[in-house]
């Protein structure tokens, strides 16, 4: 007996089933890799000693509108950037440490700066709303 071909129905199924499953598949790789970034950030010592200060948020502001500004607006609402305002909600700290001082996603560059800086800068960042 001879098996009959697959309606046009059954392909489209068939081939939503795949992209379904793929893109499942992406959504947990970067899952894995986001936890595998914040775990190893909160293990590096300096983002570890970043973490552990307080930071002034007045010496942040000055670092931000020195560094960052110029991309991101005097308020963090993006400009040829993407807007930090409210970023704290979205993003941890650890996080926040790696993209600032990684230089990872151009057109940014790398900031490499001291710890206290660091805390300084998550500080103001903090408070942009």
């Amino acid at each position: 007996m001879i098996e009959p071909t697959s309606t046009a129905t059954e392909q489209q199924e068939s081939g939503r089933g795949l992209i379904t499953a793929l893109v499942v598949l992406a959504a947990s790789a970067c899952a894995v890799l986001l936890i595998w970034v914040i775990n190893g950030a909160q293990q590096d010592p300096y983002v570890r000693a970043s973490l552990e200060l307080q930071g002034d948020p007045d010496h942040g502001g000055q670092l931000f509108r020195i560094n960052c500004a110029g991309c991101h607006g005097l308020a963090g609402q993006g400009l040829l950037a993407p807007k930090l305002a409210g970023i704290s909600e979205r993003m941890r700290d650890p996080a926040l440490i790696h993209q600032i001082v990684s230089g990872d996603t151009p057109p940014m560059p790398s900031f490499q700066m001291e710890p206290a800086s660091m805390a300084d800068l998550l500080s103001h960042l903090h408070k942009l709303s």
